[in-house]
């Protein structure tokens, strides 16, 4: 029964898509975020996001609004990126095993830019954002009853077989989206939906702490340090993320607290020294093919990591870091554009932000850049211990960016031109008015 409802509401979702495109990227995002296919057991292995990623790309050309695509800062370098990934892959020291990753990756990228094309207008950008967060959410919510139920015995872990099954992955992609719940919660007119956004916002911080992931609790703590210091009502902020995660971390199990207190004690750590071996391998790969790397996960290769350092090869484990497994896999170049897209998307956000001195922009257009800004200092911190670059969600905050980006630049040379043309029809009405005088004055 499962699958025929999923099936049924997937095949509604495309034929909207036939006449409505976004429709189909909507529909492509929830695939991607939340992998519903993966718990329905008769159509596990279908690769449903491949017809709807079809569908979607065919709708959007034939309905004309591939038309409308408009190179900026942010689409430039996804393409430029994924340019490099085609390089970096064609001079991979293990093709075979690297494509499959590159393959990957390259259709997260051709996703995100539609994302950035696409979202325009406040009912599209919003819509996203509601998918996103109702996707993670879930799965967050999911994950906070769990850890309940269980007293925290247990870690709180993904979907299986997704990129968010290992629980710090889920752990950092939960608390990445905590200031998109802040964001839907300032649009929302309705009590009701916003205090059920409060509520997620709750759940999502205990299913971050039940992860029992150290780079999630940190990344959960820099969210909370970074609001509070941008934060107006200090005292308040300060109060409820005490109030929620206090209760919290008090009944956890005492293991829990014994993994926490760990991370001060980093390099007495087998398995953070482990990653450490692996971001000494990656770097070295990337010294010995500094313009296009080793190829996309391949330092996981013990033959290829051993041709850069035997001894570390032997004790390496997964890079766990968006910029080593990036460095590794493209080089230099590949991690400078990489960079390069992360830091233009936070600049962007933070002008948009500005704007709001000059109202040059509508309310929700900087309060998203404010939330964006967060869940972008949420990610870079949390990203250094996991292995997440290809991951949607973070694209996703990046995209929107862009678009809002784009926006924001478009209202402001429609609202040039309207100045223009009010100074027109200023200056048209006073030579009107001194034309009338001087006639008066001569047949006086």
């Amino acid at each position: 029964m499962r699958d025929i409802i999923l099936l049924g509401f997937t095949a509604l979702c495309l034929f909207a898509a036939l006449r409505h495109p976004f429709a189909g990227l909507l529909t492509w995002a929830w695939f991607t975020l939340l992998t519903p296919h993966q718990t329905a057991y008769g159509l596990y292995g279908i690769p449903l996001n491949v017809v709807i990623a079809g569908v979607t790309i065919t709708a959007y050309a034939l309905s004309g609004e591939i038309a409308k695509f408009r190179f900026d800062p942010i689409s430039s370098l996804i393409i430029l990126f994924a340019g490099w990934l085609t390089i970096a892959q064609a001079f991979s020291l293990d093709a075979a095993n690297s494509a499959p990753y590159y393959d990957r990756f390259i259709k997260t990228l051709l996703f995100i830019l539609l994302c950035a094309q696409m979202a325009e207008g406040k009912l599209r950008f919003n819509a996203l954002v509601w998918v996103m967060v109702a996707s993670i959410g879930f799965l967050a919510a999911k994950g906070a009853i769990f850890t309940f139920l269980t007293l925290g015995q247990f870690r709180v872990q993904g979907i299986e077989n997704t990129v968010l099954e290992d629980n710090n992955h889920f752990g950092i992609a939960v608390a990445a989206i905590l200031p998109l719940i802040l964001y839907l919660r300032g649009e929302t007119a309705r009590p009701i939906v916003r205090q059920g956004l409060l509520i997620l916002f709750g759940l999502s911080i205990v299913a971050i702490i039940g992860t029992h992931s150290r780079g999630a609790f940190l990344a959960l703590l820099a969210f909370g340090a970074y609001f509070w210091v941008r934060a107006k009502h200090k005292f308040t902020i300060l109060a409820g993320l005490i109030l929620v995660m206090a209760p919290t971390i008090a009944f956890m199990p005492g293991k829990w607290t014994e993994r926490m207190s760990t991370i001060g004690e980093a390099t007495h750590d087998a398995s953070f020294m482990g990653r450490v071996d692996a971001w000494v391998i990656n770097y070295k790969l990337a010294v010995e093919n500094p313009l296009t790397g080793a190829g996309l996960r391949n330092s996981y290769q013990k033959e290829i990591a051993k041709s850069v350092d035997t001894e570390r090869a032997e004790r390496a484990k997964a890079a766990h870091s968006i910029y080593f497994e990036v460095l590794g896999g493209s080089g230099f170049v590949g991690l400078a554009i990489y960079l390069t897209l992360f830091a233009t998307a936070f600049v962007s956000a933070w002008r948009i932000y500005l704007s709001r001195i000059r109202n040059c922009a509508p309310p929700w257009k900087w309060r998203f850049a404010y939330y964006a800004q967060m869940a972008f200092l949420v990610f870079a911190i949390g990203g250094a211990s996991v292995s997440l670059e290809m991951w949607d969600g973070y694209l996703i905050v990046i995209a929107l960016v862009a678009a809002l980006a784009r926006q924001t630049r478009s209202d402001k040379k429609a609202e040039g031109h309207a100045l223009t043309a009010a100074r027109m029809r200023n200056w048209r009405a006073r030579k009107r008015l001194r034309d009338v005088l001087e006639e008066g004055s001569a047949s006086a």
